[in-house]
């Protein structure tokens, strides 16, 4: 397994065929995909096929301000993949990534990934949900 930031590494085509089927971006154009890449600090793992050549197989990215605030977004590891560490390693890599030290607060949205982020220190929204508001088009990429 190799972990990267490379963005010029990354496999756009595979990041967008994942994220395009993913259900929090369902049909997600790639030029947005293209765009959220080149706004972000990504990561990527990598393991090598049959002939010892490295494909991606998981991908996360970041948005953040670089001083107070960052945003995990659109992790995923393949299904082929899954239950290496690979996510684990992934976001272990951005917390120890030296732009995004001294943060304040990570946020991220998981329907189903709890445990996960839960064993890298990650914890339920700590504050009434009164107080978290989101502004969202979910039929932004169907139209």
């Amino acid at each position: 397994m190799r972990i990267s930031f490379d963005r010029a590494g990354l496999d756009v085509d595979l990041i967008h065929a994942f994220l395009s089927g993913a259900y929090w971006s369902v049909g997600i154009p790639r030029h947005i995909v293209e765009r959220a890449i080149a706004n972000s600090l990504c990561v990527a793992a990598f393991e090598p096929d049959e002939e010892g050549v490295d494909e991606q197989v998981g991908f996360a990215r970041v948005v953040t301000d670089h001083a107070t605030f960052a945003y995990l977004a659109d992790v995923f590891v393949l299904p082929a993949h899954r239950g290496k560490g690979l996510a684990r390693s992934m976001i272990e890599a951005l917390h120890a990534h030296p732009d995004l030290q001294g943060l304040r607060r990570w946020v991220l949205f998981t329907k189903d990934m709890q445990p996960v982020y839960a064993k890298l220190g990650w914890t339920p929204y700590p504050h009434p949900p009164e107080r978290l508001m989101v502004r969202e088009d979910a039929k932004v990429y169907t139209r």
